[in-house]
């Protein structure tokens, strides 16, 4: 897959970017770079690689276990119903300095 100067058009104006002509250039060039690189990284055989919970040692590994288990601390137990409540709909909306009942309303911020 090959980024075109109409795909970096494209995406600069979703984000509403002035690039000039070097700048897009430059971008096409790099987005192009980048998924070549992705594109050997996938040819790479990794079936016999373990997963890892953490690339480095530096925080709070404990040295005396081995493997995976070194990094037990970065694991946590699934939590049940783990949603945590948030701020009832009409409470929120209630508190709104502008709003239609439903939605909050806020200032245009971007201009085309």
């Amino acid at each position: 897959m090959k980024v075109t100067d109409k795909d970096v058009a494209y995406v600069a104006d979703l984000a509403n970017l002035e690039l000039s002509d070097e700048e897009r250039a430059r971008m096409l060039r790099d987005l192009n770079s980048i998924l070549e690189y992705v594109d050997r990284l996938g040819q790479l055989e990794t079936d016999d690689v373990a997963p890892m919970a953490q690339v480095s040692d530096r925080y709070r590994a404990d040295k005396s276990r081995q493997g995976i288990d070194r990094f037990a601390y970065a694991m946590r137990e699934d939590v049940k119903d783990g949603l945590r409540k948030s701020l009832p709909h009409d409470v929120a909306v209630k508190n709104a300095p502008d709003t239609d009942g439903t939605f909050f309303e806020v200032p245009k911020v971007i201009e085309r």
